[in-house]
């Protein structure tokens, strides 16, 4: 499919043992991804594999795919996305974000 525009995005916890916290995460991206214009969406934690390019410190991450950067755009200031934030960003100190589209 042309022109997705993929989102991923990785946690990092205030406190990364706590088992309450990372369940609470796992459940608020869960919710998340009934925001309607999301194609596909993947929660992920760091797999068990080992090299020296491998960033594995993250908590769990998060993959969207919208169908284009218009239908991403919209996801951004959905009700849901904003609940979300609103509801989990207590949970952690670090986010970072990757953004891609097709390369043309």
């Amino acid at each position: 499919m042309k022109n997705l525009f993929i989102h991923h995005v990785f946690f990092w916890l205030k406190d990364p043992s706590s088992k309450q916290a990372l369940k609470k995460l796992q459940a608020g991206l869960q919710n998340l991804s009934n925001v309607k214009t999301i194609r596909q969406f993947h929660i992920g934690q760091p797999a068990d594999t080992d090299r020296d390019v491998i960033e594995n410190s993250y908590s769990l991450s998060w993959l969207a795919i919208f169908d284009n950067d218009a239908d991403q755009a919209s996801y951004q200031v959905d009700p849901i996305h904003l609940q979300f934030i609103a509801e989990c960003a207590e949970l952690w100190n670090k986010v970072l974000v990757y953004d891609s589209i097709d390369f043309t």
